[in-house]
């Protein structure tokens, strides 16, 4: 399967619109959660991770606690693709199902 192109900024911006919460920071998608505790938090990365193995594309992220940091981007396409929206979106999913997602 022949993976993503880079998308074109304003394919991004539109792409962005979609998902509440996420911003752009460093050229990557970047979205901060916070949970009600490490367990809730640990679940949603736990879940999180099955969803990028299937797509074989793996976050930048980072939990203390009860917040989970994630930034998303394809190195071999040298920025923001499709697949980072799909994480994105499927990343969103999971949060929505535990304690007090962050806005």
């Amino acid at each position: 399967m022949p993976r993503p192109t880079k998308l074109a900024p304003a394919e991004i911006a539109s792409r962005l619109s979609a998902l509440p919460g996420w911003s752009i920071a460093g050229g990557k998608l970047h979205r901060e959660l916070t949970f009600a505790d490490f367990a809730q938090a640990f679940a949603f990365m736990g879940e999180v991770a099955r969803e990028a193995e299937a797509l074989q594309h793996h976050p930048e992220w980072f939990n203390v606690y009860n917040r989970v940091v994630i930034d998303l981007t394809t190195h071999d396409a040298g920025g923001i693709t499709s697949l980072d929206f799909d994480l994105a979106r499927r990343a969103e999913a999971h949060a929505r199902h535990h304690a007090r997602p962050a806005p």
